[in-house]
């Protein structure tokens, strides 16, 4: 038996993240669930006590400032210690993202449990989450706000990482891509974007050099001029105006890189465009009109 207080609720399936139910137990001696299974995800955190979570054909013996992940259909079971039992918050949640989220997180059926410091922190949330148990709009945003930061405080423990170094790698740097691809027009640097993915310049260069054969820098000047390019053939935006809607500051900074990109200045690059394109107007126009005289000759013939 067990004291708890747990709440359900009926959220969308589609949602990206949202909470299918939390509560708070405070277990007697030998308390068990399973084996059995969950239809989503579920995280428990021991406040206090000691118990034991098996999962995967492995045991673990868990005790205050570890918790656990509950995979949706694996067979799962977990008991509270005879001497001295545990009480534990939990969240279950699903969604579209759940499962990469878990996956970031580090966490898996290979590697199911985590370790964090900050008790209080994660006991305050799934309160917070338990205390607003409404349908309402506002208590719903509130507590898929809340799963995130639950999520968040195990994503800041350090005994929480990914094993698999290859597909490690690879998130940095896709997350580098996307951060830079959002941020472009915006003054950013390369230590911007190793702050961003939560790892050191050095390494940073490393990972690009590996997966796309350029450095950081590259890549980002490179984009930037791409986009530079974009407007220089779309718009009839000033030099300056192009460089500052490409993160640069300083419109002979600008003109730099585009030339060493490029082989050719801004304005150089503009006025090609402007005579190819009037060539091509002209051309197609010619064509045109040759259609529309050969057309008249065929219809005057009839």
């Amino acid at each position: 038996m067990e004291k708890a207080y747990k709440l359900e609720f009926t959220e969308e399936e589609s949602d990206d993240l949202y909470v299918y139910c939390c509560g708070c137990s405070q277990t007697l001696p030998l308390h068990s669930f399973g084996p059995a299974v969950k239809p989503h995800y579920m995280i428990h955190f021991i406040i206090n006590g000691k118990g034991r979570f098996s999962i995967g054909g492995q045991n673990y013996p868990l005790e205050p400032g570890y918790g656990f992940l509950i995979v949706p259909e694996e067979l799962a079971f977990y008991e509270s210690d005879e001497n001295d039992p545990w009480t534990y918050v939990w969240v279950g949640f699903g969604g579209k993202h759940a499962g990469e989220f878990v996956g970031k997180l580090g966490l898996s059926l290979q590697q199911p449990v985590f370790r964090s410091e900050k008790i209080n922190e994660i006991y305050d949330i799934v309160r917070d989450m338990m205390e607003h148990n409404t349908f309402s709009v506002t208590d719903v945003l509130r507590r898929n706000g809340l799963l995130s930061l639950f999520l968040s405080e195990i994503a800041d423990s350090s005994d929480v990482a990914v094993k698999n170094d290859g597909e490690s790698a690879n998130n940095y740097v896709q997350q580098a891509l996307s951060y830079i691809k959002q941020n472009y027009y915006n003054p950013i640097k390369v230590t911007d974007v190793a702050a961003y993915v939560c790892i050191n310049r050095s390494y940073l260069y490393t990972l690009f050099q590996k997966e796309i054969g350029m450095s950081p820098q590259q890549y980002l000047t490179s984009f930037r001029i791409a986009k530079a390019v974009e407007l220089l053939q779309l718009t009839q935006l000033p030099i300056e105006s192009i460089a500052i809607s490409c993160g640069y500051s300083d419109p002979l900074v600008f003109s730099k890189a585009f030339r060493q990109e490029k082989g050719i200045s801004p304005s150089g690059f503009r006025k090609d465009v402007m005579k190819n394109g009037s060539r091509r107007n002209k051309e197609h126009l010619k064509e045109v009109e040759e259609f529309i005289a050969g057309k008249r000759e065929r219809k005057n013939g009839q």
